[in-house]
């Protein structure tokens, strides 16, 4: 089922998720980027504006054509939502009879995620594996992740830092989605094609006003897409990636990459499926309360990997190896896909500009497995 809709339908749109009783989410501008927030019409988007992303670069700038989606991802995803930095897993009080009351964590809000890149929905597919895909199910992820509405975009351009075709995530929408945007703007004017992609999408778009496509805009609608796909900014050869990585855990580059990263941690915090976490218990200074929060956490940390004695990857060195393969391979062990999605934001906010596929190409182009099979 498609449509057409304009700036008034999406308004419509926006306004019939807040309806239904969902807090909604959008992209927004703050601090000079893309930012996920709430919004309450489509006057709230970043209306004219597109991101210029490099290695460690980031900057906005104005276009004249009105565009609400012709930024590419930005450091922040819907990731934030569904696996907060930083929850309360409970809280206990002393009661009056000296006993402990403990107290639930509030229920979160009821989502809906409004111009969710496919790159960010096939990251959610990843978390849906890791929280909810195995024996153990995260309660607080579940909650959030049970009702939440998707309504994707369609990217109508590329980003310096993409590579999500490498990893088959994009820029197409074409899983997990309840609605779809392709953001169309021409001699014909500014209008959105949309496209339903679940039940409720689809009882949504019947409410909105909205005409029929016309004969040529699922054409121009896949054109589109098609450019963007042929535009991307890097590209990753996966070919082999999990065996090559495990492979070459002692090559010569991981002391290169040492050299400049600064295990700062920036790479695990702005990706979209990065889960590590750790646990902070407080307590006042009386005795009477106590609060048990899970954090973020990052494998570049020290603490990450401590056990008595000491941390296991003691060297920055260590620990970026930790990552890349964990991402890129032993994940598939895992979790039966790898652990990125091409989004490139681990390369745009790395500050010293370190890019995972510039690496992944050094190590390939040095295996350290070629010429054995010659030597015997």
């Amino acid at each position: 089922m498609t449509a057409i809709i304009d700036r008034a339908g999406l308004d419509e749109l926006i306004g019939a998720l807040r309806r239904r009783g969902f807090t909604v989410i959008g992209p927004t501008v703050r601090s000079q980027a893309i930012v996920y927030g709430e919004i309450a019409s489509a006057g709230d988007l970043p209306a004219g504006v597109e991101d210029v992303q490099d290695g460690g670069t980031y900057r906005l700038r104005a276009r004249e054509d009105g565009a609400l989606f012709a930024h590419t991802a930005g450091h922040d995803s819907v990731k934030r939502f569904l696996f907060p930095p930083a929850i309360q897993v409970w809280r206990a009080r002393r009661g009056q009879d000296g006993g402990l009351e403990v107290e639930p964590p509030p229920p979160p809000p009821r989502y809906a995620f409004l111009g969710v890149r496919s790159c960010d929905l096939h990251a959610v597919a990843i978390q849906d594996r890791v929280f909810l895909g195995d024996r153990y199910v995260d309660p607080d992820y579940e909650a959030r992740r049970e009702d939440a509405f998707f309504v994707a975009v369609n990217c109508a351009r590329a980003g310096g830092t993409c590579f999500c075709v490498s990893m088959d995530a994009g820029p197409e929408v074409t899983a997990g989605h309840d609605l779809a945007l392709t953001e169309l703007i021409d001699g014909d004017g500014h209008r959105f094609l949309v496209e339903a992609g679940s039940e409720r999408g689809r009882e949504l778009l019947a409410e909105l006003p909205a005409r029929p496509t016309a004969a040529d805009e699922p054409r121009l609608a896949a054109e589109q897409t098609a450019r963007t796909a042929a535009s991307m900014g890097r590209r990753l050869d996966t070919e082999g990636i999990r065996d090559l990585l495990a492979a070459n855990a002692e090559h010569p580059r991981w002391d290169d990459v040492a050299e400049r990263c600064l295990s700062c941690g920036n790479c695990t915090m702005v990706c979209p499926t990065c889960f590590c976490s750790t646990a902070e218990d407080t307590i006042d200074l009386a005795g009477e309360e106590a609060e048990h929060t899970r954090l973020w956490d990052s494998c570049f940390t020290l603490q990450h990997s401590y056990v008595h004695g000491g941390s296991v990857r003691g060297a920055t060195r260590a620990r970026y190896r930790q990552w890349l393969t964990h991402k890129l391979g032993t994940w598939i062990d895992q979790f039966g896909s790898s652990g990125c999605v091409g989004c490139g934001r681990c390369i745009t906010w790395c500050p010293v500009a370190i890019d995972i596929t510039e690496e992944v190409a050094a190590i390939r182009a040095g295996d350290l497995r070629e010429g054995l099979d010659a030597d015997g």
